[in-house]
């Protein structure tokens, strides 16, 4: 399993200079897993977020061969890399030293859990070893921090304003980690950067598995959640806490819950109050929304507990 001392001698396959913003923790995921992945990796893109800051042509930020495909349909394209690389060896056309590949695909969760599903349920249902990765910022924030199927409920978006009318977002969020899951593939899992052992010790099982693997990680978003660029990694760890965001992997259908929680959790509330997305939540009359938004919380990790505890 890789530690500290084996990543850190690992080639950084995602360079300096890209676009990110500053506080950004996208970039920080897609450095980590690429550095658990290592540089014999296809990677594909779909536009949004971590497309946009990496690849601004004429200009790269990735040291692995990049594929850069429409809102809708990463998953199908590198399913199709990884269909043609199959065939190849197949032929006996490969060097030997290509004849293992990882195929990774990253998303934001507008481009997965909303435009892309269809193309990610198809390469999932179809049995690809492909590794499929959800940024997942909780709304469209490269075009306008629109709300999408990821978006909490009560969150302010462009979309989904709060006002006199509406105080943000009226749904909750899709849970596409379980939809995941149905597709009976062999590995799914949340993750966060803070936790960054867990995370490279999920992309090495994603990437060992004999078949698709998910991952579903939290990617604290500084100009859409609206909160201090420094305290990015620190949102991620008070998710967990808070169970709004527990970390657990479903591995050919068995739950495990890979962080054990607190039993003092934290209150979602601690979690809202840092983020601008918020903020309309702690004026006067809005403390239904504040409660419901715990009791959403609570059932939730209930649910996902229950499944760890029958394995």
């Amino acid at each position: 399993m890789a530690n500290l001392q084996t990543l850190s001698k690992c080639e950084d396959l995602l360079t300096g200079g890209h676009r990110a913003c500053a506080g950004c923790t996208g970039s920080n995921i897609l450095r980590q897993i690429m550095l658990t992945a290592g540089p014999d990796t296809v990677v594909g893109g779909a536009t949004g977020c971590m497309e946009v800051v990496t690849t601004i042509f004429p200009y790269t930020a990735w040291k692995t061969p990049f594929i850069h495909s429409a809102f809708e349909n990463c998953a199908a394209t590198i399913s199709g890399v990884e269909t043609g690389f199959r065939a190849l060896k197949q032929a006996g056309q490969l060097p030997v030293e290509r004849e293992k590949m990882n195929f990774i695909a990253f998303g934001g969760d507008g481009g997965t859990y909303d435009i892309g599903l269809q193309s990610l349920s198809g390469a999932m249902e179809r049995g690809h070893n492909m590794l499929y990765v959800c940024y997942d910022n909780e709304a469209y924030m490269n075009t306008g921090i629109q709300r999408s199927g990821a978006t909490p409920f009560g969150a302010h978006t462009s979309t989904a304003p709060a006002g006199k009318v509406k105080q943000g977002k009226e749904q909750h969020r899709k849970d596409l980690t379980k939809i995941m899951v149905a597709h009976n593939i062999p590995f799914v899992a949340t993750a966060t950067p803070f936790h960054w052992k867990d995370l490279a010790a999920k992309v090495e099982k994603a990437l060992a598995a004999d078949g698709p693997a998910f991952l579903n990680i939290l990617m604290p978003c500084t100009v859409g959640w609206g909160f201090d660029p420094a305290i990015g990694m620190e949102l991620c760890k008070q998710a967990v806490e808070a169970n709004f965001w527990p970390l657990f992997e479903v591995e050919n259908g068995h739950y495990k819950m890979s962080k054990k929680p607190k039993e003092d959790r934290t209150p979602i509330v601690e979690w809202l109050k840092p983020q601008v997305r918020f903020k309309h939540l702690f004026k006067p009359g809005n403390e239904a929304i504040l409660e419901e938004i715990q009791r959403w919380v609570d059932d939730e990790f209930t649910k996902v507990q229950t499944l760890c505890e029958l394995g």
